[in-house]
């Protein structure tokens, strides 16, 4: 595993046994307005989820932390030094940005830039620049454990020379990101490039940190100018796993509290199809893109990697989400035919991923959860007066009178809660 102290298999360990429990936030807009506020109460919320994280002997090296938000476009328009394109008339962003993991090695890390360029040559896109990524280990802290397998810090921005955007971009961009990170087992593991994400409309900041950390590793958080209208964060606690900067979450769909306890039949399944896969959308051969879940990711890691491919394969995140987590249907007599029978078709193309497990997702538009069928992990959502929605693992993560909540509830089995912050509506 890349930026890890990861062990390989050896004697009794197998790193295909780990799994790990955390604490989970979503903060949403339901208008869409995107503000620092929406930023800064994300970060609020995963402090507060401090004590489902973990650190081991070191209280300064923590298991993971991070924030998905929507790209902050507003922020990168006034840092970078190169030019960038201006969005659609829909208003899509019309190039995509993504945090780079390099290896600290200068050699190394100038090799694996000219591998990600020649891949996006390949692959028919443009590299607007590269942005060397503010950090503060010192200011944050940083642990000695987690010090000695970071990696480098890069943001990597690219554009498609038809000026496409938001999910046509991520297709395009989608071959890139999966080319540069294939690694083979005999490939030294310093040449090794990991993205957590790369889109034009979501961004993950995260890292082998504390949530007390992650805004001061991170400057960028801090900035006024990082506006978002969806913060989706989540502090890690890997119960017998080792900690790593890749798996820290949020990946580049979901967050996650739990574990997939299907998770070596579901790659085993996915691996089989992986010879028959297709698609009309995304670009190219599949086959450059396999293993679509490699076996050295987490459940949480594989999870994301297979919504993410049903998703740009043409489905709507929700759709995706939905075929992986099914409600128990079988022997429900009381469910209609037309729900019946949508679960009936999908579970002929995809067997459920089983927790217990509770699943926070966004593509930047939509941003929802979800608790699988055992319904054995908590989630409990408020709506507020202004507008805001706030759903995580536990009570307590914001400080809001009650006077100002107008809605609260609880995700049930099999059920999932969505917010759309272009229709302004919540689906509960």
């Amino acid at each position: 595993m890349l930026f890890s102290a990861l062990p390989k298999a050896q004697g009794l360990y197998d790193p295909d046994n780990e799994s790990d429990s955390c604490g989970v936030a979503m903060i949403t807009d339901i208008l869409g307005r995107r503000s620092h506020s929406i930023v800064v109460d994300g970060l609020t919320a995963l402090e507060h989820l401090e004590h489902r994280g973990a650190a081991g002997a070191e209280p300064n090296s923590g298991d993971g932390a991070g924030i998905l938000l929507q790209l902050p476009v507003e922020l990168f328009a006034g840092v970078v030094d190169f030019d960038l394109p201006a969005p659609t008339a829909d208003g899509m962003n019309t190039y995509a940005a993504g945090i780079c993991f390099l290896p600290q090695d200068e050699d190394s890390r100038a090799d694996a830039r000219a591998r990600i360029e020649s891949i996006a040559a390949e692959e028919n896109l443009e590299i607007l620049g590269w942005r060397a990524l503010p950090i503060d280990p010192d200011g944050a802290g940083v642990g000695a454990t987690a010090l000695s397998c970071m990696p480098y810090f890069a943001q990597l921005f690219v554009a498609a020379p038809e000026r496409c955007g938001g999910i046509d971009l991520d297709r395009r961009v989608y071959p890139l990101r999966k080319r540069a990170e294939a690694t083979d087992d005999s490939e030294d593991e310093a040449l090794g490039v990991y993205f957590p994400t790369l889109s034009s409309r979501t961004i993950a900041y995260k890292g082998m940190l504390t949530t007390m950390q992650l805004p001061q590793f991170f400057p960028d958080l801090r900035d006024d100018r990082c506006l978002s209208a969806i913060a989706i964060v989540h502090s890690r606690f890997s119960t017998n796993t080792f900690p790593s900067w890749p798996l820290a979450h949020p990946f580049r769909f979901v967050a996650h509290n739990g574990e997939i306890n299907t998770v070596r039949g579901n790659r085993n399944r996915m691996h089989a199809r992986e010879a028959k896969l297709s698609s009309e959308l995304i670009p190219g051969d599949l086959s450059r893109l396999s293993p679509i879940c490699p076996r050295d990711g987490s459940d949480s890691a594989s999870f994301d990697q297979v919504l993410e491919l049903l998703h740009l394969g043409g489905r709507s995140l929700p759709h995706a989400v939905l075929m992986m987590i099914p409600e128990a249907w079988e022997n429900n007599t009381t469910m209609g035919p037309a729900r019946r029978a949508f679960w009936q078709y999908h579970a002929s193309l995809m067997e459920p991923w089983d927790g217990p497990a509770c699943v926070t997702f966004t593509d930047g538009t939509v941003v929802g959860a979800v608790l699988d069928r055992n319904g054995l992990r908590p989630g409990r959502w408020w709506r507020t007066i202004d507008n805001r929605i706030i759903l995580a693992s536990e009570s307590g993560v914001l400080d809001v009178p009650s006077a100002e909540v107008v809605a609260k509830g609880r995700l049930e089995p099999g059920k999932m809660f969505l917010v759309d912050t272009a229709a302004h509506r919540v689906i509960p």
